[in-house]
C-alpha cells in the first residue's frame, strides 16, 4: 500500500522531462547501485547516511527520493528532507518498480563529470540554431538538471573543453556529435538510453530540421522556422537557450500527448452555426 508521502511510478513518469517535475534523488547503497549502475532519468545520487548534512540544500523544493524498494532508505531520507523544509516523497516501490514497468534508465557511466559540485559541464560552438539548443534541453530535462553549457568560438571548443573540464558536443571529431544520418540529439537519445516514444518522435523532427531533410516529417519546417527566429531574437546564447527550453518543452508535450489532436477553425464556425439553429 502506498504511503501518504509517496508518488507512484505512473505519476513520476508523466512528470519526467517536463519543466514542473520534482528533483529526483537516488539514495541506493553502494551495493545496490553496483548491481544496476543506472539512474531514473534526471536523477542524481546522494549518500543516504549524510542526509542530515545535505537536506537543507533542498529547502522549499519538491523532491522525490528513490532507493531500491522504496522502503527504509528513501523513507528516512525523505523524512530528513521534510525536516529541513522540503516537500519530499518516496518513489513507491523504488527502482525495482520503475524497472518492472519497463521504463528507461540512464547509464551512470554515460554522464560526464564536470564541476566541483558533480554537475556536468558541456561546451559547443556559439550562435546555436537547432542541435545546440535541443541537446541542452534533453540533458537538463532527462539527464542532469544542473548541467552548465558554455558557448564559445568554434575554433576554441577543443581547448576550452580541455582547460575547463567540459565535454564538447556537436562539433566534428568528438563522441557527442553527428553519426551517419543522425544528428547529435539522436546520439544523446541513444547513448543515454532514453527510449521514451515521445523522444523518438521528437528526435526525428530535430534530425530533419538540423540536417535540412524537411521532407522526413512535416513538423520539421516549423521547428526550423522557430529556431531561426530565436537565433535572430537573441544576441546572447544563454538567453536564447532559456527561450529554447520552452520551445522544446512544447514540442515534447505535443509529441507525447497531442499528435492526434486537430485544430480547424472551419469546424468551430460550423459548430457555432449549428448551435444557433
Amino acid at each position: 500500500m502506498a504511503s501518504y508521502n509517496s508518488i507512484s511510478v505512473e505519476k513520476l513518469v508523466r512528470l519526467t522531462g517536463t519543466s514542473k517535475g520534482p528533483v529526483i534523488i537516488d539514495v541506493r547503497d553502494d551495493e545496490d547501485f553496483a548491481a544496476l549502475p543506472s539512474l531514473v532519468p534526471a536523477s542524481m545520487r546522494h549518500p543516504f547516511a549524510s542526509a542530515s548534512q545535505w537536506a537543507a540544500d533542498y529547502r522549499g523544493r519538491w523532491v522525490v527520493v528513490v532507493c531500491q524498494k522504496g522502503k527504509k532508505l528513501s523513507e528516512g531520507v525523505a523524512a530528513w528532507l521534510r525536516n529541513a523544509g522540503a516537500q519530499a516523497e518516496t518513489l513507491e516501490g523504488g527502482l525495482e518498480a520503475w524497472t518492472a514497468a519497463g521504463l528507461p534508465l540512464v547509464p551512470a557511466a554515460a554522464i560526464p563529470g564536470g564541476n566541483a559540485g558533480g554537475a556536468s559541464v558541456w561546451v559547443t560552438r556559439s550562435r546555436p540554431k537547432i542541435d545546440r539548443i535541443a541537446c541542452p534541453w534533453l540533458i537538463r530535462r532527462f539527464v542532469d538538471p544542473a548541467a552548465s553549457f558554455l558557448f564559445v568560438a568554434p575554433s576554441e571548443v577543443e581547448a576550452v573543453a580541455d582547460r575547463f573540464n567540459a565535454t564538447p558536443f556537436d562539433v566534428e571529431g568528438v563522441f557527442w556529435s553527428h553519426r551517419g544520418e543522425g544528428c547529435t540529439f539522436d546520439t544523446m537519445v541513444e547513448e543515454f538510453g532514453l527510449s521514451f516514444p515521445a523522444l523518438q518522435r521528437l528526435a526525428l523532427i530535430v534530425r530533419a530540421a538540423d540536417t535540412d531533410r524537411l521532407d522526413l516529417v512535416p513538423e520539421a519546417s516549423g521547428l526550423l522556422a522557430a529556431s531561426l527566429g530565436l537565433s535572430r531574437m537573441f544576441a546572447d546564447d544563454l538567453e536564447q537557450l532559456e527561450a529554447g527550453m520552452t520551445l522544446y518543452d512544447a514540442f515534447y508535450r505535443w509529441a507525447r500527448d497531442a499528435t492526434q489532436e486537430k485544430h480547424e477553425w472551419v469546424q468551430h464556425v460550423a459548430k457555432k452555426a449549428k448551435d444557433r439553429e
